[in-house]
């Protein structure tokens, strides 16, 4: 009975010890129980968000997710170590499986409390007192990395705001610079979120957790902020193919290749090599709409849009079932073009800021009207 004890001890120490060194220190991302436990999570959590058909309580919800998940990650590894040293002390000494948990707790949490219960300590009580601070203190070196990545992550996030609205969509982008003749600006863009992108697809990968930690604002979102430059790119080497294309095109494919490796991590499938004439979610009258919408605002068309359309859905059937899959399981801010959401949800369009000029009068704002944000800039519309 001791040795199955001692075996069973040991298989749990080393999956511990496995799972804390694949999470922290291996750059490949969380180890199989850790990625299991966090599902599980999510899956709980998603149940209560769910019951809603408000985004903001379902994001109010949803923003706990990411630090419950490092939270218990900690516990979970303690306590297979809190067994695992239990078991070992019961195998190789006379102790009773209540005392053998009591010494393993008070070694393990560097207690002392137990530690005249017997004359001697054993190597097992040494191990158990290390084992305690080596992993909390690999945990609190692991979360200042993970929180750079994030800031990283959303300091490029948060420029995009006054560019493409709130939440971020590629026509209001495009229509924004267009409105102040400033669309030269946007080839700035392209090589800022091609480097971000890389740095995002590496860290995310490393840290999936990454993957579901929210923004601080409601309406932002990492995934619709990509999907906004890469849709605008799409948009632009489609209208205005006379323009040049190699920064633009650089600009998908590395948002391609972030996506994919996304997509490895959380296991969704796609097509390594898509038609071109894959069907698109975005419809030719949503597109036909948009781009009456752009040059209304004086955005330069320099292709039909009807034939500059079959050019758009050629490069977004790359990206396109990615990001809807991820959209819906990180339940982010349901932004027109970014796909459905499970339960479906109202999408939010941006809204514009009102061009004042001195002298004009000031209109008394008033209530928001029923099916709208609490956000004034916002207005919430139902799909047709």
């Amino acid at each position: 009975m001791n040795w199955l004890v001692g075996l069973a001890g040991l298989w749990l120490w080393f999956g511990a010890c496995s799972s804390v060194l694949r999470t922290l220190v291996v750059p490949r991302g969380s180890s199989g129980l850790v990625s299991w436990k966090n599902r599980r999570l999510l899956s709980a959590f998603r149940v209560v968000a769910h019951r809603s058909s408000n985004y903001y309580t379902r994001d109010r919800i949803l923003l706990w997710v990411s630090s419950i998940s490092i939270v218990t990650s900690l516990l979970m590894w303690l306590a297979m170590f809190f067994v695992a040293y239990a078991c070992l002390l019961f195998a190789t000494s006379n102790l009773g499986m209540a005392a053998a948990f009591r010494e393993a707790g008070s070694s393990l949490f560097t207690l002392g409390f137990a530690s005249d219960d017997r004359y001697t300590l054993t190597f097992i009580d040494f191990a158990a007192a290390a084992t305690g601070p080596i992993v909390i203190g690999l945990l609190i070196g692991y979360l200042p990395t993970m929180y750079a990545a994030y800031q990283r992550r959303e300091g490029e996030v948060g420029l995009l705001h006054a560019r493409a609205g709130e939440p971020n969509w590629a026509p209001e982008l495009l229509a924004r610079h267009a409105m102040v003749s400033n669309t030269s600006k946007l080839d700035d863009l392209w090589p800022a979120w091609e480097e971000w992108a890389a740095q995002v697809g590496e860290s995310h990968a490393n840290f999936p957790i990454l993957i579901h930690m929210r923004s601080a604002r409601p309406l932002h979102s990492w995934l619709v902020s990509l999907l906004c430059v890469m849709d605008a790119a799409a948009m632009r080497l489609a209208l205005n193919p006379s323009l040049p294309q190699g920064n633009m095109r650089l600009a998908i494919r590395q948002g391609v290749v972030c996506l994919r490796d996304l997509a490895d991590v959380e296991g969704i499938p796609y097509d390594p090599d898509p038609s071109p004439e894959t069907p698109s979610a975005v419809s030719l009258e949503d597109f036909l709409q948009e781009c009456s919408m752009l040059q209304a605002v004086g955005y330069e068309i320099e292709r039909e849009p009807a034939e500059a359309y079959q050019h758009f859905r050629g490069w977004r059937a790359n990206y396109e079932s990615i990001v809807y899959e991820l959209a819906a399981r990180i339940d982010a801010v349901p932004a027109p073009w970014s796909g459905p959401r499970r339960p479906p949800l109202p999408v939010i369009s941006p809204g514009r800021p009102a061009n004042r000029r001195p002298g004009e009068a000031i209109q008394t704002p008033r209530e928001p009207e029923r099916g709208e944000t609490d956000d004034p800039g916002t207005r919430e519309h139902w799909p047709k």
